[in-house]
């Protein structure tokens, strides 16, 4: 029976997920070292946006279908950090470029989004040693579309700019949308969860 709940779909989504990031990875190596070229941009891209469409597709289906599991409450948001986190890094290192990707001030955003994500997984846990669930909030939920769409506008960077002017410039805006909201929803999630640990 626990067999058979990992392996259901929605699990096998989220597996997927994780797949995703070492794939994205290995877009940027494909010439044995870190190159952004534009087939490496366009294909980082696509993986991107089929990992993103299965964090939608996952949850909906285990809550339409009632598969809902220990593995795939655990692995879900992990898989969404290490999706989000290695593709920020990814953007960070890729300095082999005449184009403004994530460098210099950009990187204070994307620091902030890592940070909020480490801490509130630590906060997390350790609200879930005392029973307690903060429920992700709607704002938390636009964050999270608006941090996607920007990674995905990044990915494609200069590849992008090529057909449609601006799309790396729009992806460093959006990214500091999102970094905005984040701080926001991280103070939420911290007064929400404070409570608990004064109380304690």
């Amino acid at each position: 029976m626990m067999t058979k709940r990992a392996f259901n779909l929605p699990n096998m989504l989220t597996y997927a997920r994780i797949l995703a990031v070492p794939l994205v990875v290995l877009c940027f190596f494909l010439e044995g070292h870190l190159k952004s070229s534009d087939f490496a941009r366009w294909s980082a891209l696509v993986i991107f946006v089929a990992a993103s469409i299965t964090d939608y597709l996952d949850g909906y289906l285990a809550r339409a279908w009632k598969q809902t599991s220990n593995i795939g409450r655990m692995l879900d948001p992990i898989a969404d950090k290490l999706l989000v986190a290695t593709c920020l890094l990814l953007l960070a290192a890729d300095t082999d470029r005449h184009h403004a990707g994530i460098a210099g001030w950009s990187l204070w955003a994307a620091i902030i989004i890592l940070c909020r994500e480490i801490l509130v997984s630590g906060l997390r846990e350790y609200l879930a040693a005392l029973k307690v669930s903060v429920p992700v909030t709607q704002l938390a939920k636009w964050k999270t579309t608006i941090q996607m769409i920007a990674i995905a506008f990044l990915l494609v960077g200069p590849a992008g700019d090529k057909i449609f002017p601006h799309v790396t410039q729009t992806g460093l805006v959006l990214l500091w949308i999102a970094a905005i909201v984040t701080l926001y929803t991280g103070y939420d999630y911290f007064r929400a969860g404070l409570k608990h640990i004064v109380e304690e």
